[in-house]
């Protein structure tokens, strides 16, 4: 039987303090957690220590599939990238260990990018990500020129070649980007690390236009996440599915209430399918 785990992206409730998202995330009866890294670093310059949010995800049992996420890296100039993206990748995945995160999502540019030159610095991060224990798992976003959809997802992928690979799949991105439910079994299940679940309005409004705040709770909307789920069984995927929104109509809502909703929507969802 697939075990999906009901997982919380705090960009769900992003104005909140980071102490209190794990707190409210605990309360609302998630199993685990995905932390941002400007969080963490906000929560540092406020002099606090990632030793005592670790101590919080403990007394809530949470796990953290990843921290979020690693950008610049795949466009950046060649003297940058050596020098300034690869020390930003290093202090990123050094709160990624300090928290318990085995990972972090490493998101694509904004524009056109060379594939081969992604590739290998793809393969440079994961190098980077063995030495330091996260390693990157690799983002598409359905609003961005290039890396917008599973098939450009993967073919950096295969260029890379790397047995360390993994990816992210994300419900929103592939409606935004074009794409059909059914590149979820482009994917092979063991290669997905995380699916953010999520769901585009129902509006008259071209895919085209819609951006991140535009996502709505999964279930009301249009997207058929059940299908989704169902195929995700089938490729093999038993982990993470994470609410992740970032609608400001929300975030000026009780959070608690926010993450409450939330995993009532995802645990149906999931429910109906295991």
């Amino acid at each position: 039987m697939t075990r999906f785990e009901l997982c919380f992206n705090t960009s769900t409730i992003q104005p909140t303090p980071v102490d209190e998202k794990i707190r409210i995330a605990g309360a609302a009866g998630y199993e685990s957690i995905e932390l941002w890294n400007d969080d963490l670093t906000d929560w540092e310059r406020g002099g606090g220590k990632l030793s005592e949010l670790k101590r919080m995800l403990d007394d809530h049992n949470f796990a953290v599939p990843d921290v979020v996420h690693l950008s610049g890296w795949m466009d950046a100039a060649e003297p940058d990238f050596e020098t300034e993206l690869l020390d930003k990748a290093r202090r990123l995945m050094e709160q990624g260990v300090a928290v318990g995160a085995p990972r972090i999502i490493a998101g694509p540019a904004r524009g056109r990018v060379d594939v081969n030159r992604a590739a290998d610095r793809y393969c440079r991060l994961i190098e980077l990500g063995r030495e330091v224990g996260c390693l990157p798992a690799l983002e598409f976003l359905g609003f961005v020129d290039h890396v917008n959809n599973v098939d450009v997802l993967m073919e950096i992928v295969t260029l890379a070649g790397h047995p360390d690979t993994t990816v992210v799949m994300d419900a929103f991105h592939i409606y935004r980007g074009g794409g059909r439910d059914e590149d979820i079994l482009k994917v092979p299940g063991e290669q997905v690390s995380i699916f953010h679940i999520d769901d585009a309005p129902r509006s008259d409004r071209p895919r085209e236009t819609l951006a991140d705040g535009d996502r709505v709770y999964p279930g009301d909307g249009i997207l058929n996440l059940p299908k989704m789920l169902e195929m995700l069984a089938s490729q093999g995927f038993s982990g993470p599915v994470s609410l992740e929104l970032f609608n400001e109509d929300l975030w000026r809502q009780d959070p608690g209430e926010v993450a409450r909703v939330g995993a009532e929507k995802v645990r149906r969802l999931i429910e109906s399918v295991e």
